[in-house]
Formats: structure tokens, sequence, C-alpha cells
């Protein structure tokens, strides 16, 4: 698999013949690179909440490639009011199969929602992590925690579905901070790769991932990869 992260939460995973986005922000401040080049021959894209940071331009990339969108039932219906054609509604607990993957969702504790043409928050259903399967027995099982605090059942999506490959957030105050991702990932989960994200991307988070780093430098069998925009890495199953 070909991981590419973009800012924010926006990640390219690359394997088989799947080419997925999540939460494809690309208009995050930090992204500098050709928009159409990123998202060129996404098959589906993912979404793990309602936000603007993280639906983004998900509606113009969706015509644009004609990609399946993932996600939760009453984002899927808004998504579908604005015309996004091909989707795939879901909800905690439930899964998917996509045709080379499956994806799961599990809970995330956040919120979820967007602001009318009159400045009113309507809500868009509940916030979720998504459970990233393929089929390949030698591609990794990618966890994308989406926004959410730290919770004790993170143990039991260990053990239900073993994700090899995490994408935490770290950047405090909307998500997790250093400390509680760190803890999370110390003692709830087995992951062999570590992705940081959620930071720097506005001056009221923090601004890199460095305390998450520290913490979890002690954690044996683990390997934390702090991403550069941009950069496209491998992983194995």
């Amino acid at each position: 698999m070909r991981i590419t992260w973009y800012g924010h939460s926006v990640f390219r995973l690359d394997f088989g013949s799947s080419v997925v986005l999540i939460d494809p922000f690309f208009e995050n401040g930090v992204f500098k690179g050709d928009k159409a080049a990123a998202a060129k021959g996404t098959t589906h894209i993912l979404l793990t909440h309602g936000h603007f940071d993280h639906v983004g331009d998900t509606v113009a990339i969706a015509a644009e490639t004609g990609a399946t969108v993932v996600a939760d039932a009453d984002l899927a219906t808004w998504l579908g009011s604005k015309g996004v054609k091909a989707l795939e509604p879901m909800n905690t607990g439930g899964s998917v199969g996509l045709g080379g993957f499956r994806v799961t969702m599990t809970q995330a504790l956040h919120s979820s929602g967007q602001l009318d043409e009159n400045g009113v928050a309507v809500a868009l259903g509940e916030a979720h992590g998504l459970i990233v399967t393929p089929e390949g027995e030698d591609e990794p099982v990618v966890y994308a925690m989406g926004d959410t605090g730290i919770f004790g059942d993170m143990k039991l999506i260990n053990e239900l579905y073993a994700p090899t490959v995490g994408f935490v957030p770290v950047g405090d105050r909307f998500t997790m901070g250093a400390k509680t991702a760190a803890y999370a990932c110390r003692h709830f989960f087995d992951f062999d790769l570590v992705v940081p994200c959620h930071f720097g991307t506005f001056p009221i988070l923090e601004p890199n991932a460095d305390r998450f780093v520290e913490l979890m430098d002690s954690v044996r069998g683990t390997t934390v990869k702090v991403p550069v925009i941009g950069e496209t890495f491998e992983v194995e199953g």
C-alpha cells in the first residue's frame, strides 16, 4: 500500500485497483500542491464526519472522478442533496464491501455538522473512525481515527479488527493531544506504524507532532512516522 498525506487529516491510499481518499480537505492552508493531481484516479472517498475541514472537496472530486463516497447515513443524505451521485451510507459498527476492500465504521468522540445557507449549524449524524481492510493479505489494515478523544473501547477496536497502521490525531483542542494519543497507542493498540495527523493546520492546533513522538519513543515494535506533506511512503501488511 502506498500512503500519501496532504496535511490535516487528508490521506490517499493506493492499493490494488483502489485509490482511496480520506477526508479530502485540500484547502487546508498547508498543502500547496496540485489538488487535481492529488485526487487523480480516485475510486472512493471515505469521510469520518461532516465538518468542513474533513468533507472538504468531496463534492467536486466525486463529480470529477465518479468516485463512490462512503459516509455516515445522515451525511450521505446531505451530500446527495449537493449532487453526489454514488453514495454508500453507513453507521457505527457497520461494514461495507467495496470491491478490493472493506470499510468498517467505529465510534469516535466528536461532533459532526455544517452551516446552512443562513449560517445555522446543521447536525450531520455522528463522527466516526474508519477501518480499511484490503482483500490482499500483503496489505495493512488501516485505522483512520478521524477526530476523536480517547475512549476505552479503542481496545475492542484493536481486538476486533487488528489494525496495523493508525492515523492518529494529535493536535489537541478538538481531538486528542499528544499525551492522550500516545496513551491510546501504547495501551489499546498493537500498531506496527503510527502516523500522527490533525496538527499544524490552524494556529490553535499544536504546531507539530514532536511531543507525541517523544512520548511514543519507548514503545517497542511500533514505528512513528511523522508524514511530510505530499510525500508517498509504502507499507506492507
